[in-house]
């Protein structure tokens, strides 16, 4: 039996979490746009895990 479910939700939620922890400006919504969006923004959340 897979757990695929399960491990997409853990790693949502560790993304969803880091977002969070990013002190940038701007609502939560457009964090994950911007991030998305500009490669900078993208790198600039990444290195926060």
């Amino acid at each position: 039996m897979s757990n695929d479910p399960q491990d997409l939700a853990i790693l949502r939620h560790l993304a969803l979490n880091v977002m969070r922890k990013d002190a940038g400006k701007g609502y939560f919504r457009g964090k994950l746009r911007r991030a998305g969006w500009d490669d900078a923004d993208l790198s600039k959340v990444l290195g926060l895990f």
